[in-house]
Formats: structure tokens, C-alpha cells, sequence
């Protein structure tokens, strides 16, 4: 029997042993999705407690309490930050088979060595040893502990981005880059999101908005102020992918109807996404920026939380929508102008894997290695079987060889547990078929492969 969470962890043979701890181990790391705060970078917080560092915001935990039946006064409500912990404590050892089981003992021995399970009987004592060691262990010093070269945060075009340039000016090991996420600027079935956001970019970039045009001309200023301060990538959250093509007269009649409080149809909120992405993807790829799509999730599914909480509460889940024709049309109408720029597809339905994979393989077009990319499992698909099927899809449709590997799409300095978890499941797969002899114990070949997709890959794609 093996010892739980062993230096073997997830690595079933020799040969992925040797995969792992001679090429895959040291790496450093690309995070080229996430949502880490720039400003908690740029000030080089510290954090109180466990509970600041660990837990709050933390919606993966969040839902496993309720499922628990812990009351959301000890998630979310007015209780103590150690009464939090501790109801998440005795929560722990029911996550078995949840990934936060894993995920949790990893983040607890890496970095502040702590090996005992987490249980409401170790709760204080954990707590207590995990806070003394805090002080040492902040934003920048845990970047660097887990050798982040590059991470991407997640931003608004709105932003001012002041804390990337507070960071770029005080160099401490790790680039710390934008990403272009205009959501809003999309919003116009939800005008109240809309009107803040058009009111907003109209302050920044000093332009008055007034029709469709307007709103392009003031978001492609925006994207450029982007690319000054370094950015080379957009991000979409999409419940689905959009291809509705309309006139200019019908945008503006959208456009102009959002601003005076009219939702859009699902009809004409079809149109504006599929022309605005259409539009930001052609700047992308005059920029030779890298455009991702997350697409498949259902949000804020409890009207009840979510008017408590707000957003990103932890009342998420897959969604079910077709996506397959809207994707071939959207990627097949910029490959025929030649404007399809490098693109990431990640998918959070499982059902669709073999779809968006075979969709990447359509618009492959010799002038990079794996220039579509069927990204890493994604959310509630970032586990062992989530990676182990995301990894076999690609393996059958694609190149795992030019896969640009894991990245943590979290808002937790603790995640980068992560990229370990990936690279011990990514080489377990590749060992076992090697002493399986489904593949040839060719190790020079196998330690280019890993540490590619580790680290190089990434490295050459993006062009950081």
C-alpha cells in the first residue's frame, strides 16, 4: 500500500517516476490564465491568516461546505475568520474523491510543509503553524517559491493597469502581464452592465460614445493601450460560441436600444457578440496577440446568492448549449480573410471534448506548431480525470506534443499546486504507456516532450 501523498504521488511506474522528478519537476511555470489581483502583486501583500490566504474567495470550497451542510454564516457571513476555517477543517476529510482533497494536503505541504490531514482535530494546530509562517511567504516571495517566469492576469479594458506598470518598474523575478477581457462590452442583454461599462470606457479614452462604431473605435484605443503595457492575449467567457451575422444598421439599432435600457433579444444578442468578438479578434491578430475562449459555463445559477454575494459565489455549473456550427462559422469567416489569430478553446462541458478538439484541428494552418490549441481541463474539468480525458482527447485528435500545458485560472497564490498536480498526472500517462509498450522508452525523445509541454511550448507560442 502506498503512503498518502508520497514523494510517488499519482506516479504508478519507474518510468514516470523518472519522467517526473528528472525533466518535468524544476520547471519553471508559464501562468498564462488567471485571476490573481495585480494590486495584491504590485504591494507585495502579506496575508493575516490561513483563512485570508486560503479560503476567502475560495468558491471551489465554498460549495463543498454547503454540500456539507455548513450555513453560509460560516462561509460567507459575519463569523470569524478561524470559525470559517475550522468549519472548513471538519468539511475536509468528507472531500475525498473531491479534488480538493488533493488539492488542499498539496497546497498544506507545499509551501508550509505541513503533511498531517486536515480534520477538525488538526484544525488549531494547522492554523496556528500555517500563520506564523506567513510572513515570509508573500505574493512576490510565493510567485518566485513556485518559479512563476510569466502569469497573465485577468482584466477589464476599462483598467488603468497602473499596478502592471508598478510591477514592471520594480522587477522581482516574475513578468506580470495583462490579458483583454471585454465581456462587458458584449453585455447587451444586460444593459445595466452594458451603460456601465460604455460610461466607463467613454471616461478613459475621453471619447464620446453614441453608436456601434463609437464603442469599436473607443475599445480598439483601449486594446492598444493593452498592448503597450504588454499584452499579448484576449480572454472570452462565452456561455457558447456566437455566430449570428448582422448589418450596421441592426448593431447600432442593438446598441442604441441597450443604452436605453432594452435588452437585447437572444436573436440580436447573438449579432453584437458575434460582431464585437469578430472585431477584437482581427486586432488580435494584426497585434499577433493569442485569443482564448472559455466557453460552457452557466452562471449564477442561485438568484438567491447571487444578490447576497454577487458573482463568482460558487453557484456555477455546465452548461449544455450547441456550439459546434457557430464555431466553425465564427473560426471559417476570420480564416478566409487570413485574420485568424493563435487561439486557445477550453471547453467545461465533457461531452463536447471530442468536438472542440477536432474543431482546433480544422484550422491548423502550418505557419506555427499547434497555433488552435484545445486547452487544459477547465474548471470543474481540472482533475485527475478531467486532465487524464482533455490529455487523450488531444492525444487522439491532435499533437500532445505541441500542447502549451496547465495554467491555474484561480485567484489563489496557493494554486500553483496545480501545475505539480498536472505534470505528475501528464507524466503517469506517459510512463505507463511507455511500460505498457504502447510507446518507445526513447528517453531523450520523452524528456523533450515533457519538459515542452511543461514549460517550452508555452514559452515559444506566446512569445511573452
Amino acid at each position: 500500500m502506498k503512503e498518502f501523498l508520497s514523494e510517488d504521488f499519482l506516479l504508478q511506474t519507474e518510468t514516470a517516476k523518472r519522467l517526473y522528478f528528472d525533466f518535468a519537476a524544476a520547471m519553471p511555470v508559464i501562468d498564462y490564465h488567471n485571476h490573481l489581483p495585480p494590486d495584491e502583486i504590485a504591494s507585495n501583500k502579506t496575508f493575516e491568516n490561513l483563512y485570508a490566504i486560503w479560503l476567502k474567495g475560495d468558491h471551489y470550497k465554498w460549495r463543498a461546505m454547503r454540500a456539507n451542510g455548513v450555513a453560509e454564516e460560516f462561509i460567507t457571513g459575519a463569523a470569524d475568520d478561524y470559525t470559517k476555517f475550522r468549519h472548513w477543517a471538519a468539511t475536509a476529510p468528507y472531500t475525498m474523491r473531491n479534488p480538493l482533497y488533493h488539492w488542499s494536503h498539496m497546497e498544506l505541504k507545499n509551501p508550509f510543509g505541513v503533511t498531517d490531514l486536515l480534520s477538525e482535530k488538526t484544525a488549531e494546530k494547522i492554523y496556528h503553524d500555517c500563520n506564523a509562517q506567513l510572513p515570509r511567504l508573500s505574493t512576490q516571495a510565493l510567485l518566485q517559491h513556485y518559479k512563476v517566469d510569466t502569469l497573465c492576469t485577468t482584466d477589464d479594458p476599462v483598467d488603468s493597469l497602473e499596478h502592471h506598470r508598478t510591477i514592471a518598474n520594480k522587477p522581482f523575478g516574475t513578468k506580470v502581464l495583462p490579458t483583454f477581457r471585454p465581456d462587458r462590452a458584449m453585455a447587451v442583454d444586460n444593459p445595466e452592465v452594458f451603460n456601465q461599462f460604455v460610461q466607463q470606457l467613454g471616461v478613459v479614452t475621453n471619447k464620446e460614445i453614441t453608436t456601434y462604431e463609437n464603442l469599436l473605435e473607443a475599445l480598439h484605443s483601449r486594446h492598444t493601450y493593452f498592448h503597450e503595457a504588454g499584452g499579448r492575449l484576449s480572454d472570452h467567457g462565452l456561455n457558447t460560441f456566437y455566430f449570428t451575422p448582422a448589418t450596421s444598421r441592426e448593431l447600432d439599432t442593438i446598441f442604441s436600444n441597450a443604452r436605453n435600457h432594452r435588452a437585447a433579444t437572444p436573436y440580436e444578442n447573438a449579432q453584437f457578440k458575434t460582431a464585437v468578438l469578430l472585431a477584437v479578434c482581427e486586432w488580435n491578430h494584426e497585434r499577433e496577440w493569442t485569443q482564448q475562449f472559455h466557453v460552457g459555463a452557466i452562471r449564477n445559477n442561485n438568484s438567491r446568492l447571487l444578490q447576497r454575494l454577487g458573482a463568482d459565489a460558487g453557484v456555477d455549473s455546465i452548461g449544455d448549449w450547441r456550439v459546434a456550427e457557430a464555431m466553425s462559422g465564427f473560426f471559417d469567416t476570420l480564416d478566409k480573410k487570413d485574420k485568424l489569430a493563435k487561439t486557445i478553446v477550453y471547453n467545461l462541458n465533457p461531452s463536447y471534448n471530442e468536438v472542440f478538439a477536432t474543431m482546433a484541428g480544422n484550422f491548423q494552418d502550418g505557419s506555427i506548431p499547434g497555433k488552435i490549441q484545445y486547452g487544459s481541463g477547465w474548471w470543474f474539468l481540472d482533475q485527475k480525470d478531467g486532465m487524464e480525458k482533455q490529455m487523450n482527447v488531444l492525444s487522439n485528435m491532435g499533437l500532445l506534443s505541441r500542447f502549451v500545458g496547465m495554467l491555474t485560472d484561480s485567484r489563489s497564490f496557493l494554486s500553483y499546486s496545480r501545475h505539480e498536480y498536472f505534470r505528475r498526472i501528464l507524466c503517469n500517462l506517459i510512463g505507463n504507456d511507455v511500460e505498457n509498450g504502447e510507446l518507445p522508452n526513447d528517453i531523450a525523445w520523452l524528456e523533450k516532450m515533457v519538459q515542452d509541454i511543461c514549460y517550452y511550448n508555452a514559452k515559444a507560442y506566446f512569445g511573452f
